[in-house]
């Protein structure tokens, strides 16, 4: 299920207002991935972002698209159990967990394991193809939410990733 929460823009104006910034250096998708992640780290929002029964919900609640579609903020709750297959992305992504840890194993190009991170609340990230191939559960028996950003306007393409591996 796909939401999008234009009401709650006002608790994401600092963080909106840094990204565009970061947005209008026109760095690289790899430097650009590094300067959102610094003001998604300044301004990580908390879990109330979203409704409690958003909260409950599994699956992706828009926040913010940009009018000229150069980002998306969206706000994933992944309940216990939650996988998603192996995948890289059509461009630069920065996450941010907001309540509960995400499990994340990224992959170089012939889906070698190269590690694993455990990424607990006010961890963020940030990462641009080539080299963004991952998959993300919720091992945890609580719900996690993480805010992600990404270098586009995902309600216009459907979905951040490019390809899925098996």
């Amino acid at each position: 299920m796909t939401t999008t929460l234009p009401h709650r823009v006002d608790n994401l104006t600092d963080l909106i207002d840094g990204v565009r910034t970061a947005v209008a250096a026109h760095a690289d998708w790899a430097d650009t991935a590094q300067l959102v992640a610094e003001q998604l780290r300044a301004h990580l929002p908390g879990p109330d972002v979203l409704t409690a029964e958003q909260r409950l919900d599994s699956g992706s609640h828009t926040l913010h698209v940009e009018p000229d579609g150069s980002f998306s903020i969206v706000a994933l709750v992944w309940l216990p159990g939650r996988i998603t297959r192996i995948h890289d992305h059509v461009t630069w992504c920065v996450l941010g967990v907001i309540h509960g840890v995400e499990q994340e194993e990224l992959f170089d190009a012939d889906l070698n394991l190269l590690c694993r991170n455990e990424n607990q609340v006010g961890d963020v990230s940030g990462f641009a193809p080539p080299g963004d191939i991952h998959r993300v559960r919720n091992d945890s028996e609580t719900t996690a939410i993480t805010i992600h950003i990404y270098g586009t306007d995902v309600t216009r393409i459907g979905s951040s990733a490019r390809r899925y591996y098996d």
